[in-house]
């Protein structure tokens, strides 16, 4: 692939799409910054990729059907967030219900882009994101849910963030440490949902999980560890789309390339000072 810098990428990058995208990129790294933090603490990170996978049934279901992808998506996102929510009630018994779930998930889907070609084209949409085509009205859908996020962290955040950063304890303590998993997992699925349309199922991890675990290397108290995830998820979607009408590469590959990036200078650096 030739990459020739666009001279004309300004023009490109105020383009209304674009616009759409980078307004876009906010409302997820405001949900992914919240959550993804969450992640991290109680060590739900093969989970959170999980999910993106067991929605992709959803996604390929509602193109079979002639609905939105995203509610499709969303739909078996949640579904499966609350079997495993329900069943998992340990850590060992989460993995093992993430991954009975995630196996027929993923089967169901690749069944579903056999029965239909406009499924199995949408198969590589939604595999690798396309932040570019997203509309205004996914727009509003994703406003509506960090508004609702907002809301629910505003009443759960204390019983949460005691659930997860010490659960035995929480538990002796009062906490409904079942029901917060449950709500947990339930708040995951609708970030995955919100945040696959950018890099697609496959690539997903690196909003909900790297910027989070950057943050936590660079800060100490779990408010600002989630306020840091959420501008350096920013700055990875804004960064990418910048690069992206620079140079003809996919904007998921520079999004996630700078995500990685980042985690792993902080990384190096944080391990350097502490010799």
């Amino acid at each position: 692939m030739n990459l020739t810098f666009n001279a004309d990428w300004w023009s490109l990058l105020t383009s209304s799409f674009m616009s759409n995208a980078l307004v876009a990129g906010t409302l997820i790294a405001v949900a992914a910054g919240m959550v993804g933090y969450f992640t991290i603490t109680r060590h739900s990170a093969f989970a959170a990729h999980a999910l993106a996978h067991i929605g992709l049934p959803g996604a390929t279901g509602a193109v079979l059907l002639g609905l939105p992808v995203s509610w499709g998506m969303g739909l078996f996102a949640l579904g499966g967030a609350l079997v495993i929510g329900a069943l998992g009630k340990k850590a060992s018994q989460r993995e093992i219900a993430t991954g009975t779930v995630l196996a027929f998930a993923t089967g169901l889907g690749l069944f579903f882009a056999r029965m239909s070609s406009s499924a199995t084209k949408q198969m590589q949409a939604i595999l690798f994101g396309s932040i570019l085509t997203i509309s205004s009205s996914e727009l509003l859908g994703f406003a509506v849910f960090d508004v609702l996020l907002l809301a629910i962290m505003s009443f759960a955040y204390r019983p949460l963030l005691f659930s997860s950063l010490n659960e035995q304890v929480a538990q002796a303590k009062g906490v409904p440490t079942h029901a917060m998993g449950i709500l947990y997992m339930a708040l995951m699925a609708g970030v995955i949902t919100v945040a696959t349309p950018a890099v697609g199922t496959l690539l997903v991890f690196a909003l909900v999980v790297t910027p989070s675990a950057t943050a936590i290397m660079l800060t100490r108290s779990p408010l600002s560890a989630m306020v840091v995830s959420a501008l350096l998820c920013l700055a990875s979607i804004w960064g990418g789309l910048v690069l992206a009408a620079m140079f003809p590469v996919p904007p998921s590959f520079a999004i996630v390339t700078l995500s990685t990036t980042l985690w792993l200078v902080v990384r190096l650096v944080s391990g350097r000072s502490q010799h």
